[in-house]
């Protein structure tokens, strides 16, 4: 009994006290290589997971009150020799057991080196074994670099793929990298797309600091070289742009292009083209087409060249719609002429061009905006360096707050420095600053140091400032309200601020009716170059139709309202036949659907059917001749005279015409690609007011890729974005051991 107890007492010394191989927690207990789950009544011995009220051993089976003693079960009532159970620890696919004098001991099939494993009672376990080859001790496996992975209980076992979920219960399980097949292909495409989501550069695969991550990770992974992940680069753009295009085969209507223009520190320069479109769910999107190097960026020529190149690439010459520039007013007009020119000839332009050329609102209220505040840009000076004066020290801003306080100026707003590069927080700053006008005046007469202080001229002109920035910062947040906005919104707000902007220029204080005048010159012409494309989109709204276009223009135009309500109703009439006329290919489904729709007594077309033998054949005659003398109205007719929708805060628009695709099939199709038109270049997620109303700068770094690459990069970052995610399971699947 004594010699027992010593050999347990040895036992738990050699396989519970070594580091890693126990932990104790809760409901459990962990013995060399094996595990106790009291709790879950679950059994984990060795490398096996053993559950439910009987331990399953190697082939034997444990019951009643066995106890659990090294890599060995031991019944405590049972005097039958026992069976050693079968080894199924992963190590033995490196070890092979070797009995000596004296007990048995295992040998590295590799090194040849053995090591302690059992001598008469005591069992050694299999921690160390692990160790030896785990770590790299194993000379052999250090120099040809297989060394096998035992990961803890919890860890990924799907190849780096992801985390695998924890079940509810404990369960804890040997998992082994050994058999786990690597792709190298696989993860060199996935660090490509890493690179380009993030906008790492290429050369990071040659830091060293990164190096040393990926072979920690993973060491069998290869770390390539800068041209064979530009090469990476190049595949996965490439296979999006196949999908892509594949998406665009099966796009119901047409597509509107936005233009960017992208200088560099050199004399080179990129033109991007994105495109938006309504697919067949009347979802809106938008996807980068291309980002393309020309010599001259700005040169009208190679701005058609690049159009008509993208369009070719994509498949999409006879599909273009309208295209949207930025608010470059010096080279507007050149670009709408020599557009249509030259691209008339290889694509049919709806309502011959008079749509196709249209300027982005977010840009022109960025324009009107910097213009407003250039014009007072001295008060703007002395204001942002008062409120620096104040903010010096936490004295100033209290003794500004007493004198704030002692005239009992209600105001609650906080004086805040803005941020130069967007105007809303110049017109925030103006206006807060507005309020304390008078405490500026009295803190100047108190403090010889601050002789910042704006005259009463100088405060009036900040008045009118804030009086016309209102507008246009109130329009600039409807906007963004929506997350991608149709172009059915853009109307409310244009005519609006044109409304505002024409009233300034008779206001009776001359600094009020100057600024305004210099404003609405500017927005003039916008309004003048986008007010018909503006009003057929809200047209397409079945809240609005004409009431809302005949509304606004008596506002805006008086007595000559109804002259320019006319050209709207013209235009959305032509436009309507000019899709009757030439349909685009659509799928079966909806060329069937739009057929028995579109006929010339598509609205009421039971009457030329046979009779039913209701005895109503006389009134079916009837019917036809009423037909025949009166034709049926078309669908925007019967549209146009239909009652409004109601004006609800919830209200979608493309879930409406989806709806209705069915009773207005051939002017649904209208509607989808006006409401498609993109009357911003603004993307979403991005801020309005510091949309820039001219060229873009590309950094250094991309400047210095080939054109071939910064394509690829720019481009398949946006396609990424869209990617669904993978949902088929890995590859590297892991292969079970065999006999568990």
């Amino acid at each position: 009994m004594a010699e027992e107890t010593a050999n347990d007492t040895q036992v738990a010394q050699d396989n519970e006290i070594a580091p890693n191989d126990e932990a104790v927690q809760g409901d459990e207990a962990i013995q060399g290589d094996e595990l106790i789950v009291h709790g879950d009544e679950m059994m984990a011995q060795g490398d096996e997971l053993v559950q439910g009220d009987d331990f399953a051993q190697g082939d034997e089976l444990a019951q009643g009150d066995d106890l659990v003693q090294g890599n060995e079960l031991v019944a405590a009532e049972e005097t039958t020799p026992r069976r050693r159970r079968r080894k199924k620890s992963l190590v033995w696919e490196h070890f092979t057991i070797e009995e000596i004098a004296g007990g048995t001991r295992a040998c590295c099939n590799l090194c040849k080196q053995t090591f302690a494993y059992s001598s008469g009672s005591k069992i050694a376990g299999t921690s160390h074994l692990k160790r030896h080859i785990t770590l790299g001790s194993c000379p052999k496996i250090k120099n040809q670099d297989q060394r096998l992975a035992l990961p803890s209980a919890g860890g990924t076992d799907n190849d780096g793929e992801g985390t695998a979920e924890r079940p509810t219960k404990r369960r804890y399980r040997y998992t082994g990298y050994a058999n786990a097949a690597f792709d190298q292909e696989r993860s060199c495409s996935y660090l490509a797309k890493m690179i380009i989501q993030h906008d790492y550069p290429l050369h990071i695969v040659q830091q060293p600091a990164f190096a040393t991550f990926i072979e920690s990770l993973q060491p069998r992974f290869k770390i390539v070289d800068v041209d064979m992940m530009e090469g990476e680069v190049y595949a996965v753009y490439q296979k999006e742009k196949e999908n892509l295009l594949q998406a665009f085969n099966t796009m119901p209507g047409r597509i509107s292009l936005t233009i960017g223009l992208w200088t560099t520190s050199q004399t080179l320069g990129y033109v991007s083209l994105a495109g938006q479109f309504i697919d067949s769910e009347w979802k809106v999107n938008r996807r980068m087409l291309s980002f393309m190097m020309v010599s001259s960026p700005h040169s009208e020529n190679a701005l058609s060249e690049a159009i008509s190149m993208s369009l070719s690439e994509w498949n999409m010459k006879d599909r273009l719609f309208t295209i949207t520039l930025d608010n470059e007013c010096s080279s507007h007009d050149i670009y709408s002429a020599n557009l249509r020119d030259h691209l008339s000839n290889k694509n049919n332009l709806m309502l011959k061009g008079q749509l196709f050329v249209v300027r982005c609102y977010a840009h022109i209220l960025n324009a009107v905006a910097l213009d407003v505040i250039a014009s007072i840009h001295g008060v703007v000076y002395s204001i942002r360096e008062s409120i620096k004066f104040i903010k010096a020290s936490s004295v100033r801003e209290e003794k500004f707050a007493e004198i704030a306080l002692q005239l009992e100026i209600p105001s609650t707003k906080t004086l805040c420095l803005d941020v130069t590069t967007q105007w809303n927080t110049t017109y925030l700053m103006l206006l807060a600053a507005l309020d304390y006008k008078q405490a500026f005046t009295t803190l100047e007469t108190c403090d010889d140091n601050y002789n910042e202080a704006p005259s009463s001229e100088d405060w009036k002109r900040v008045e009118a400032a804030c009086t016309y920035l209102k507008p246009l910062y109130d329009s600039a947040h409807s906007i963004m309200a929506a997350a991608n906005p149709t172009s059915n919104l853009f109307f409310h707000e244009a005519w609006k601020l044109q409304l505002e902007l024409t009233n300034g220029t008779g206001h009776e204080d001359p600094v009020f009716s100057s600024m305004a005048k210099d404003m609405h010159e500017r927005f003039d012409k916008y309004w003048k170059d986008c007010s018909l494309v503006l009003a057929i989109a809200v047209v397409m709204d079945p809240r609005f139709k004409m009431k809302l276009v005949e509304f606004s223009y008596s506002k805006i135009y008086g007595a000559e309202a109804a002259k320019y309500v006319k050209v709207v109703d013209d235009a959305v009439h032509e436009l309507y036949k000019e899709y009757v006329a030439q349909p685009l290919p659509l799928t079966p489904a909806y060329v069937e659907q739009g057929e028995a729709n579109n006929g010339p007594a598509s609205a009421n077309n039971n009457h030329g059917a046979p009779s039913t033998g209701d005895g109503l054949l006389d009134f079916d005659m009837y019917l036809s001749e009423i037909q025949s003398s009166q034709p049926s109205k078309s669908e925007l007719e019967q549209y146009l005279d239909e009652s409004l929708t109601p004006r609800i805060q919830e209200f979608n628009i493309l879930n409406w015409w989806k709806l209705n695709t069915v009773k207005f099939p051939t002017l649904s199709k209208m509607a989808r690609d006006i409401l498609a038109i993109p009357m911003s270049m603004v993307s979403s997620g991005s801020s309005i007011f510091s949309a820039g109303t001219g060229s873009h700068m590309l950094d250094d770094y991309r400047s210095s890729l080939r054109p071939e690459t910064v394509e690829a990069l720019v481009c398949a970052k946006d396609w990424l974005q869209y990617s669904p995610a993978a949902t088929e399971a890995p590859s590297s699947s892991l292969v079970k051991p065999e006999g568990s």
